[in-house]
């Protein structure tokens, strides 16, 4: 299984990004995907999540009415949709795959880098 996240720029503060994730290989089972982040200097902090299954979703308090997690079940992907952008989302933004609901996320891509200018 991998994951492959693109859709990263350079944007202006209040501007929008639209992140996508793929997931290739054959995935046995799928719990849900998410969103993390890393920013310079900081530790990685979740962003958002989605279930597979049902499509209940989740986020972090600071982007709450700003981004909007999706998923298409048919093409594999999870998009975060990221509006009002703030120089404080700059960092690397990651995706995750969960397999299970009593797990851990085990399946991670590679970031896709995010700067907000002001």
């Amino acid at each position: 299984v991998q994951l492959q996240a693109s859709g990263g720029g350079l944007v202006q503060a209040g501007g929008s990004l639209r992140l996508s994730c793929v997931v290739f290989g054959r995935v046995y089972n799928l719990y849900q995907v998410g969103w993390f982040r890393q920013a310079p200097g900081k530790e990685r902090e979740f962003v958002a999540s989605i279930r597979w299954g049902s499509g209940s979703t989740g986020y972090i308090d600071f982007v709450k009415g700003r981004f909007t997690i999706s998923r298409d079940n048919a093409k594999n992907t999870v998009d975060l949709q990221m509006n009002s952008l703030k120089p404080e989302d700059t960092a690397a933004y990651y995706c995750a795959l969960q397999s299970t609901a009593s797990g851990t996320y085990n399946y991670w891509g590679k970031g896709t880098l995010v700067t907000v200018s002001s």
